[in-house]
């Protein structure tokens, strides 16, 4: 199977069973099932969710089962009339991998983005997960950061 035989569809309202598949998928392919599935929101809270303009959830779909997606977040800046688009998570299915279906889901936010007047897309990869590191080298620039995370205290 091919790109070619996927469609790349962003979710919206109604399409709940799609992100739930979407964050198994997650929870697969990051080895991470308790983060994306132990603790599943409501129906109403995804619906809300794929609401929002600034949220982008994009599923690759081959014969109707999710085999690949992303999320992107969209933000607005202050230092010039222009956003940037974020992606926070990005798998495909492990049989479904190096066939062209990561790079058609970021092609197809690259086209949203563009609409919504988007400078620039940036994501993120881990040191040692050379899949991604070799895609986002395909698409673009890298640059070298130190990446934190400040807990919220409760």
């Amino acid at each position: 199977m091919s790109s070619r035989n996927v469609t790349i569809r962003r979710l919206a309202q109604g399409d709940v069973p799609y992100l739930r598949s979407l964050n198994a998928l997650f929870g697969e392919a990051f080895a991470d099932r308790e983060t994306y599935t132990a603790q599943p929101p409501s129906d109403a809270y995804l619906e809300t969710l794929l609401a929002k303009e600034h949220v982008a959830v994009l599923v690759a779909l081959a014969g109707g089962e999710v085999v690949g997606g992303l999320v992107a977040y969209e933000f607005d800046k202050f230092e010039r009339a222009r956003r940037e688009v974020y992606i926070y998570d990005l798998a495909v299915l492990e049989g479904h991998r190096r066939q062209g279906i990561a790079t058609a889901l970021i092609e197809h936010l690259k086209d949203m983005a563009a609409q919504r007047g988007a400078w620039v897309i940036f994501v993120q990869a881990d040191y040692g997960d050379e899949p991604a590191i070799a895609l986002y080298t395909k698409l673009g620039v890298r640059e070298d950061v130190l990446h934190f995370d400040i807990a919220i205290d409760a």
